[in-house]
């Protein structure tokens, strides 16, 4: 493992941690979008930092053939417990997202898991690409436009009922676990919460991750900040949103899970 470790602490590899991941354990993780973070959301609450490149045009950022020359380099995958597709802004961005996912699980033999905004889910072509990940989770921080456009800042002519009616779509076509996660930045209403709940039902995900922002967003772009431990990078451009308390996520948890029977997890909070 340290061995690993110190391959891809050496340069600005693609392929970097493992990160410590709450959800998913000890995760490798793979940037097919690499050091301009660019994405079609730009998050108040992204650990990145402000997104450089504001899109929703699908390229190629990172050659398939340099994700293969650092993953084969950092063979055996010992004590990994999943390979992730995140980074440095949206996965799906990537056109070759189906190549990386097909030469991760070659070349790993580790379960693969995309990390999406959804905002590209109505491309027939990315739901295919999708189609080889093992566990894909898809973000949902809001239940109305207002809401939804103050969180995540998407670029122009992204609305949410085309997003929600691309995590329908994908539901229907994909064989694999589905997550809903949401970021909490603020209690909701329990007018809030019924409504969240009831597109839940209809979306149908195996498992909902709640989230909040725990770790601090970069002010400055930042590489480490792909990973969770960019406070300890000594960079110090960093601030700490505030969090919602244990008792109110759990609260929320308890609620969705009572009326949907549908799985919840919830990040850890650290009680002060």
């Amino acid at each position: 493992m340290k061995a690993i470790e110190s391959a891809l602490n050496s340069h600005r590899s693609f392929v970097y941690g493992p990160v410590k991941s709450w959800r998913f354990g000890r995760s490798l993780g793979i940037d097919p979008i690499g050091e301009v973070s660019s994405c079609s959301f730009n998050c108040v609450y992204c650990q990145l930092g402000q997104i450089e490149v504001h899109t929703n045009q699908r390229q190629i950022f990172v050659p398939t053939s340099t994700i293969v020359e650092e993953l084969r380099s950092l063979a055996p995958y010992k004590k990994i417990d999943v390979v992730t597709i995140s980074g440095s802004g949206e996965p799906t961005l990537a056109l070759n997202l189906e190549e990386i996912l097909a030469i991760a699980k070659q070349l790993t033999n580790l379960p693969t898991v995309v990390l999406t905004n959804s905002t590209l889910l109505g491309d027939r072509m990315v739901r295919h690409a999708l189609q080889l990940a093992d566990i894909v989770a898809v973000k949902l921080d809001a239940i109305s436009s207002h809401q939804w456009q103050r969180i995540n800042q998407p670029v122009a002519k992204i609305n949410l009922p085309d997003i929600l009616a691309g995590i329908t779509q994908f539901r229907k076509e994909y064989p694999g676990h589905l997550a809903i996660q949401t970021m909490l930045l603020s209690p909701w209403t329990t007018e809030m919460l019924e409504d969240y709940i009831q597109l839940l039902q209809r979306l149908s995900p195996d498992e909902i991750h709640l989230n909040v922002p725990s770790r601090p967003r970069a002010l400055v772009r930042h590489l480490d900040a792909r990973g969770n431990n960019a406070v300890e990078s000594g960079c110090g451009d960093f601030s700490q949103l505030k969090c919602i308390g244990v008792d109110v996520l759990n609260a929320l948890a308890d609620a969705i899970y009572t009326t949907t029977q549908i799985p919840v997890r919830c990040v850890p909070i650290a009680l002060s």
